[in-house]
């Protein structure tokens, strides 16, 4: 709603305008709606930067909304693009998505491969992507790596949707914080021109929940809003915050010579801790900037109630007083595994080994096949 609660809907996408979460559909800064000469000019922010700029905006949707929207998949006859996170991968997977899109094929799309190191062969990084996506039911017909924010192989999936769709609809899927709005940018870019302007005439699907751009077949590539995914480190960060944690370039891997009872804290963020096991170097995977620190686990509660928000950041002293508290995850690896910490980053460990991580208190910690 808008403060005054004016009735008043945008002309692009038919969202009701409101000033007050950007988040939500509708959303038009009060300075703005203030400045607004007539009402048949009045756009959502949304719809304002993708008629001026080519930019598209995540806008969430409730879970009962994305559900109704997975829903529809499975009666159409599309090709479905999942976009994920390969550097989140867990974190960034839409859950059951598998028996929402009924015999519709599901090309997967690996984005932020940037952030990996560049020793890592990609098509080792393709076949442990498609494994980890076949885990969790998913079947995907073929599976690409993208950089969106470095326009990174994007004519590459455009050849690959083109194959792939033989000549029907499309329709982009993904969680928020997955760059996916990033990479319909690129898209949009390379199918207009970028010294072209977006209108709604040219695209009458920017509607609430799509934003369709034309293949000139009379059939359309669809990006649908993004769900939120709960358990990611992103939602309990500011956007301060999250530059500090959130990798921006590529991760340069640190190693830890570890013997069992030894604990490494990430910022005031998380915590790993070498429960039992050999001495062993653990290979720890984090944005470059995100300061580690060493303790014995014994003192490790210690050092965080003293040290949290100072000397252990991000979060400060201050962001630190609505953080959620740490909860403990503990696992035995029964080969070289990865522990990760859901947006954040992963601990690269060997077989024979127990370990715990610590995360804030609804995001997740994973154990699973190491990556690399």
């Amino acid at each position: 709603m808008t403060d005054n609660n004016d009735e008043l809907y945008c002309i692009g996408c038919g969202a009701k305008i409101q000033t007050l979460d950007k988040a939500l559909p509708g959303y038009t800064p009060k300075a703005a709606l203030e400045k607004r000469s007539d009402e048949k000019d009045l756009y959502c922010q949304r719809c304002f930067r993708l008629r001026n700029y080519n930019e598209t905006a995540d806008v969430s949707l409730t879970d009962d909304d994305f559900l109704a929207l997975l829903n529809q998949l499975g009666q159409t006859d599309a090709l479905i693009v999942n976009v994920v996170d390969i550097f989140d991968f867990s974190g960034s997977i839409i859950p059951g998505l598998h028996r929402f899109v009924g015999d519709n094929p599901i090309l997967l799309v690996g984005n932020k491969e940037d952030l990996l190191p560049r020793s890592l062969r990609r098509p080792k990084l393709r076949d442990w992507l498609r494994q980890s996506a076949n885990k969790v039911g998913l079947r995907p017909i073929d599976v690409c790596l993208t950089s969106a924010s470095k326009g990174h192989q994007i004519d590459h999936l455009l050849e690959m949707i083109d194959k792939y769709r033989e000549g029907r609809d499309v329709y982009v899927v993904g969680v928020t914080n997955v760059g996916k709005s990033t990479l319909i940018n690129q898209i949009i870019k390379r199918q207009t021109g970028i010294s072209d302007l977006i209108t709604t005439s040219r695209f009458p699907g920017t509607t609430l929940d799509r934003i369709e751009i034309p293949f000139g077949d009379d059939h359309f590539l669809i990006d649908t809003p993004g769900i939120i995914h709960q358990n990611q480190m992103a939602h309990y960060l500011s956007p301060k915050e999250l530059k500090l944690a959130a990798p921006q370039k590529e991760i340069k891997p640190k190693v830890y010579q570890l013997n069992a009872g030894q604990t490494l804290f990430m910022g005031a963020l998380a915590r790993f801790d070498y429960v039992s096991g050999p001495k062993q170097g653990v290979v720890v995977y984090l944005d470059n900037n995100l300061m580690i620190h060493r303790t014995k686990t014994e003192k490790a509660d210690a050092f965080y109630t003293k040290h949290a928000g100072e000397l252990l950041n991000p979060p400060t002293k201050e962001e630190l007083k609505t953080f959620p508290k740490l909860v403990r995850f503990e696992f035995k690896t029964t080969e070289k595994s990865d522990l990760v910490f859901s947006g954040l980053g992963w601990v690269s460990v060997k077989a024979g080994s127990v370990v715990a991580g610590w995360a804030p208190e609804g995001v997740g910690v994973v154990l699973r096949k190491a990556m690399i």
